[in-house]
């Protein structure tokens, strides 16, 4: 894309450093080993700055073509590649997911704790499409301990990088749902189901109907389910606080999949890419699901995944205790977080803008009242340790002035 001055974005030079200078302070203070930022208006880059290392031992600075972890960032493209073959008439979005994948047609549901143990239910209704890619499908994430659900979903290894989708599937369908679908917002493996949907419907692997339909058309040459030994060298190590204070490098088994193939396709958090890929991404969908010649989606199927599809009673739903700030004032649509009210919301910004996270502190959001793409890319887990999200936002905002 065309790189511009922020003046000719009608953004202001001068505040723009403010938004520089708090990103490098994570730096100068050891908070962050390296952080990449881009912002893009009317489809030109006005402002992309690299700060710090993308792995201190090595002294390798962060740089444009840095690769990292997505995690959940991944959602939103699973949910791009569902609606593709939704466009196709594959499917309806209440069509309930067991006449693709029968594991799910007949699950059970927690009804809480009895005399000896759980207590099981019937479905009141099936999952359905529009369950999955909204999270009320009563499935759960193996992260939350509220129910005894999730304890079962480490002892299935539901997260393995070495199983298939089919076989993860078939774990997956044994486990009760968390509540009935559609009663609840809960995040959830909802999209890795979705990932293995468009499998079934495809007759592809995901990864390769992935880089057929999406990653090839759009040119998001860097993205993929890992890095290749060719790109390693360009892989972002991921950091966590030390106990000593700082930060230390994390090499468990969450960041070292990233760096070899693996059989574990995961729609919810597998992809690695970076940011000049993933902005390609988003300003397709700013651009109502074209990019240069390739349409990948028509208007109105973007307009309806960016309108808020949860009921009121749905409202105010929480991704986890500390991070219930960055979703208040917001409705949900298929497959990103959508603000219907700003002054709720508390972070500047516009009604309509869309957005989500990854776990590794990775952030974008789309803003069509603005014409406005922003990505933060850094490798720092856990997300809700700092309140990086929420100063990136107001940074940016600060400096637009027309």
């Amino acid at each position: 894309m065309n790189s511009v001055s922020p003046e000719s974005a009608g953004f202001s030079s001068k505040r723009l450093r403010r938004l520089s200078d708090r990103m490098q302070s994570y730096i100068d203070r050891g908070r962050l080993a390296g952080v990449l930022t881009m912002l893009a208006r009317r489809g030109e880059v006005f402002h992309n700055e690299t700060y710090g290392m993308q792995d201190i031992e090595s002294g390798i600075p962060v740089k444009d073509d840095t690769i990292f972890r997505l995690y959940s960032m991944t959602k939103p493209i699973t949910s791009v590649a569902v609606m593709m073959l939704y466009e196709e008439g594959h499917f309806s979005l209440d069509d309930p997911v067991g006449k693709f994948i029968p594991e799910f047609a007949n699950m059970k549901v927690l009804d809480g704790m009895g005399e000896t143990g759980i207590r099981l239910v019937d479905q009141h209704r099936p999952i359905t499409i529009r369950h999955l890619l909204t999270h009320t499908s009563g499935l759960s994430y193996g992260l939350m301990k509220d129910t005894p659900i999730d304890a079962m979903y480490h002892e299935a290894r539901i997260a393995d990088a070495d199983s298939t989708l089919k076989e993860v599937m078939d774990r997956l369908g044994k486990i009760p749902l968390v509540h009935q679908p559609g009663t609840k917002w809960r995040y959830s493996m909802s999209s890795t189901v979705l990932g293995y949907l468009a499998e079934v419907i495809s007759g592809q692997s995901f990864d390769q109907f992935l880089r057929d339909r999406l990653f090839a058309p759009l040119k998001m040459h860097d993205t993929s389910f890992f890095a290749p030994e060719s790109k390693l060298d360009r892989l972002a190590t991921a950091y966590v606080p030390s106990r000593g204070g700082g930060i230390a490098a994390h090499e468990g088994s969450v960041t070292a999949r990233h760096k070899r193939p693996h059989a574990m396709q995961s729609g919810g958090a597998g992809l690695v890419s970076t940011a000049p890929d993933y902005l390609r991404f988003c300003q397709m969908l700013l651009n109502g699901g074209m990019l240069d010649s390739e349409r990948l989606l028509a208007p109105k199927t973007v307009e309806m995944m960016v309108s808020d599809h949860l009921t009121d009673d749905l409202k105010p739903y929480i991704v986890e205790d500390r991070f219930h700030g960055y979703t208040k004032g917001c409705g949900f649509g298929l497959g990103f977080s959508i603000v219907n009210d700003i002054a709720q919301h508390g972070i500047p910004g516009s009604n309509g803008m869309y957005s989500w996270f990854g776990a590794a502190s990775c952030y974008f959001w789309i803003d069509p009242a603005e014409e406005l793409v922003a990505i933060l890319m850094t490798q720092f887990l856990p997300v809700t340790w700092y309140p990086l999200h929420r100063e990136f936002q107001a940074a940016t905002y600060q400096a637009l002035m027309e």
